[in-house]
């Protein structure tokens, strides 16, 4: 059985843990980053539903080789305090998730990188070597952000009252919401009117505080 942790954090990953969108920087690959990059606020926003509007990010993708993920990681930039905030989490007796509308095949490499426990998110189908527009598998979407908080709280014995779930856009609102505390970061009018705290800086030390 997994070890009993005091508490939990999950985060988000885009705009969170990280300061990129991903999808908007494998876009670059294929000249669409502009396009994607519109679409991907509206998502954030709640303006459109996010696993049809992921789908539709996700086909402008196609045909990008498997090769640029190298290109992508470089261009990766931590959000500021997150090393920190992990280490504190830690510290204390905690455990750190994310949980991501992105993609496994640049988390898997950010997420142990920056000392994070778990990690969940989309994969992107491919073929021959390129990536085919399609996502694998089911989508990660608010519903799923949500179930995978209360999944990891009961793995590592954890009560939801002693979850903390941090993120920026309107994806995020049900794990916020299903948490203990729900923190809104870098947040987008939706999240900011409904988180149970706001942080302005962007900078993930500003936590620390929050931390039981």
């Amino acid at each position: 059985m997994p070890a009993a942790f005091r508490f939990l954090v999950v985060l988000d990953a885009d705009s969170t843990l990280i300061r990129n969108e991903v999808i908007e920087l494998i876009a670059d690959e294929a000249g669409r980053g502009r396009e994607v990059a519109e679409a991907t606020e509206a998502a954030m926003r709640g303006e459109v539903d996010f696993a049809t509007s992921l789908r539709s990010r996700v086909e402008a993708l196609a045909g990008v080789p498997v090769s640029a993920f190298g290109r992508v990681l470089a261009r990766i930039e931590p959000t500021p305090g997150v090393r920190e905030l992990v280490a504190a989490v830690h510290d204390r007796g905690g455990v750190v998730g994310v949980v991501s509308g992105g993609f496994h095949e640049i988390l898997d490499s950010v997420a142990p990188d920056l000392g994070v426990d778990v990690w969940r998110a989309n994969r992107l189908a491919t073929a021959d070597g390129m990536l085919s527009g399609v996502v694998a598998g089911g989508i990660v979407d608010a519903e799923g952000k949500a179930e995978t908080l209360g999944e990891w709280a009961a793995l590592h014995d954890v009560p939801l009252r002693r979850t903390i779930a941090i993120g920026d856009g309107a994806n995020d609102l049900l794990m916020m919401a299903a948490a203990g505390l729900g923190i809104g970061f870098n947040a987008k009018p939706a999240v900011r009117a409904r988180a149970d705290v706001v942080i302005g800086p962007v900078d993930l030390r500003e936590v620390i505080s929050l931390l039981p």
